[in-house]
C-alpha cells in the first residue's frame, strides 16, 4: 500500500473502515487494529489488572468485531462504542468464571445489594487515580481550592478562611482548576468509561 493511500484512509471513521474491511480490504483491518486494539486493550486492562488476560480480552473482541464485519450498519452505532461494550461483558464473564460461578446472564440471580462490582470498582479506581495524576498537575493554591470545593465539599467563605484569601479569588481558583483538570482528563474520556451512544 503506499503512503498516500494509507493516508487516505488514516483519515476515514472507524465505520467506514469496518465496511471496507467487510469488503475485502485487509489494510482497512489494519488500520483499525492499529487505532482500536489499544484502546480495547487498556480498557480490559483497567476492568481485570492483569495484562494477560486482557491481551486474551482484547483479541476475542477483536475477532467478534471482525465477525460482524459483513453485518455492520454504517451509522446505526459507534464501532468504538459496542467494541467497548464487547470488552466489558467479556471482562465480566472472565471475572466471573474466575469466581467459579460461570452461568448465563439469565439464570444469574438477582444482587441482594448495590455494592459496585470489581468491573466497576476497577473502572472506578482507574478514573480516581487519573483524578489524582490531573489534580497533581495543578498549581498547589489552585489544587487545594478545587479539592476543599469539589471533593471535600466546602462553601467558598469556608475556603476562603482555610486558605486565608478572598471569596472571590477562591471562585477564581476553583474556575482556573476546574478548567485545567477538563483540559487535562479531555482527551481520556473514552479510556476512562466516559462513552456516549
Amino acid at each position: 500500500m503506499t503512503d498516500m493511500a494509507f493516508d487516505a484512509l488514516s483519515e476515514l471513521e472507524d465505520d467506514a473502515l469496518l465496511v471496507l474491511y467487510a469488503n475485502g480490504d485487509p489494510s482497512a483491518a489494519r488500520l483499525l487494529t492499529a487505532r482500536l486494539g489499544p484502546k480495547v486493550f487498556g480498557h480490559a486492562f483497567r476492568l481485570l489488572g492483569d495484562g494477560a488476560e486482557a491481551e486474551d480480552i482484547a483479541q476475542e473482541a477483536m475477532l467478534r468485531l471482525w465477525r460482524i464485519a459483513p453485518d455492520w450498519r454504517q451509522g446505526e452505532a459507534k464501532v468504538r462504542t459496542w467494541l467497548y461494550r464487547v470488552t466489558a461483558n467479556l471482562c465480566t464473564d472472565r471475572l466471573r468464571r474466575a469466581r467459579g460461578g460461570h452461568r448465563g446472564l439469565d439464570e444469574a440471580a438477582e444482587p441482594l445489594d448495590d455494592t459496585p462490582g470489581p468491573a466497576e470498582r476497577m473502572q472506578q479506581k482507574a478514573r480516581m487515580d487519573a483524578l489524582q495524576q490531573a489534580l497533581d498537575t495543578l498549581p498547589d493554591r489552585q489544587r487545594q481550592a478545587v479539592v476543599l470545593r469539589h471533593i471535600e465539599g466546602l462553601g467558598n467563605p469556608e475556603i476562603a478562611e482555610v486558605m486565608e484569601i478572598s471569596t472571590e479569588a477562591v471562585e477564581s481558583l476553583t474556575a482556573r482548576g476546574k478548567r485545567a483538570l477538563a483540559a487535562a482528563l479531555a482527551g481520556r474520556r473514552e479510556e476512562l468509561g466516559y462513552v456516549e451512544d
